[in-house]
């Protein structure tokens, strides 16, 4: 039987992906995921990873996961609410909820299936969703598969998400990215809780990119802004960053939690994560929240100040930002894969940004410092930049 012929309206839209230079494809690292990583036969100084404190090849935690492995094996063997729910989970889960002042937290094997399930099982046709236009996917994805209204207000525009909260006739879900993934900006988290709690609707916050990097403790965007969890009744974190681990939670109270084991299905239909991978996050969060976090938070702070210093120079606008998300707005997507192209070619890494996933003509180079960065790495980050804006104005 001759093989299954590829429909015509698939190759249609991949040739115009490829024409829009929006075409995308993995590249395969053969390294620990450190700053410096081995791509093919090259090796690269990266600047495009999420592991923002420079944990995921962390002495620790490796000898964490393989004792941990050794005690429970690799596999959780069911869901949570079969038999899949093991005593290092349920440490886990105290340690965060005690960390972040919340009654409960349940966990989930990835921060996108965590959206998924709160904004799915929060919503419906009685209550709408309101969110900020850049939000995350997963929250998106997780309003359009409730089925509710879906409305979407001016990015960090409170006045915006207002006027929309207003016309909506029933309470509903108000949700935000703490810190934007494509933009490195902070949302006005405390106008929002204010919002919401004169409304009488239900804040959601993704923190995947605060949590662990920023405030006390590392306690994320909500500490930045004085809040806690009477403001803000869903935090949704995730360890595949700042943890340097994998997996994600969220953190509610306990009735909210109760309502979320009956209804996201998400977290009922899924095995739960590795028993040793919820060993290494609680080392993690352990180190996160210890002297040594507490230096690598400022030695990260300390290169993202030095970055933006240095950026002055440049002839693309850096974004208003104090995240480890650091981007660079160029425009037109052959000019950011230009860029990115020419750093590659000089020995470093940092990937260019295309729609869809950020705005039409809004493609960046998405530069990501970590805490595991030397001084000496990141001034020849910039030192690189400079000659390659220099030999693009000759």
């Amino acid at each position: 039987m001759p093989p299954f012929k590829t429909p015509a309206w698939m190759l249609e839209a991949l040739d115009e992906r490829r024409e829009q230079h929006l075409f995308r494809s993995t590249q395969v690292v053969s390294s620990p995921q450190t700053t410096w990583m081995r791509q093919g036969d090259r090796r690269y100084l990266s600047f495009c990873s999420n592991d923002y404190l420079g944990l995921a090849n962390h002495p620790h935690l490796k000898q964490t996961l393989s004792d941990a492995a050794h005690q429970y094996g690799v596999g959780s063997g069911a869901s949570h609410l079969v038999c899949g729910h093991l005593d290092i989970h349920e440490r886990l889960e105290q340690a965060l909820s005690g960390w972040l002042g919340y009654e409960r937290v349940l966990l989930f094997s990835t921060g996108y299936m965590a959206n998924l399930a709160v904004i799915s099982a929060l919503a419906s046709k009685r209550h709408p969703v309101l969110m900020d236009k850049l939000n995350h996917a997963s929250l998106i994805d997780g309003a359009r598969l409730s089925g509710a209204t879906f409305k979407r207000y001016l990015h960090n525009d409170v006045s915006s998400a207002q006027k929309h909260l207003q016309s909506l006739d029933q309470p509903g879900v108000l949700a935000t990215d703490g810190i934007f993934s494509m933009d490195g900006d902070r949302a006005p988290l405390a106008s929002l809780a204010s919002l919401a709690r004169e409304h009488e609707w239900l804040l959601v916050v993704d923190d995947a990119h605060g949590l662990g990097c920023m405030g006390h403790e590392g306690k994320g965007a909500i500490d930045l802004d004085g809040l806690g969890a009477e403001d803000v009744p869903f935090l949704m974190g995730t360890f595949g960053k700042a943890f340097g681990v994998a997996g994600a939670f969220v953190a509610c109270s306990q009735d909210m939690a109760d309502y979320l084991t009956q209804f996201a299905r998400p977290y009922i239909y899924t095995t739960a994560m590795s028993p040793a991978i919820a060993a290494t996050v609680l080392a993690s969060l352990e180190l996160i929240r210890s002297d040594e976090g507490q230096q690598r938070r400022e030695q990260l702070a300390n290169h993202i100040q030095l970055l933006r210093q240095r950026s002055a120079a440049w002839p693309y606008p850096m974004m208003p930002s104090d995240s480890a998300i650091q981007p660079m707005l160029i425009g037109q997507s052959d000019d950011a894969l230009h860029i990115s192209a020419a750093l590659a070619e000089a020995g470093i890494l940092c990937k260019a940004i295309r729609p869809p996933t950020v705005p039409p003509n809004t493609a960046r180079l998405r530069i990501t410092l970590s805490a595991e960065h030397t001084h000496g790495e990141v001034v020849h980050l910039c030192d690189t930049l400079d000659a390659i804006f220099n030999d693009v104005s000759e």
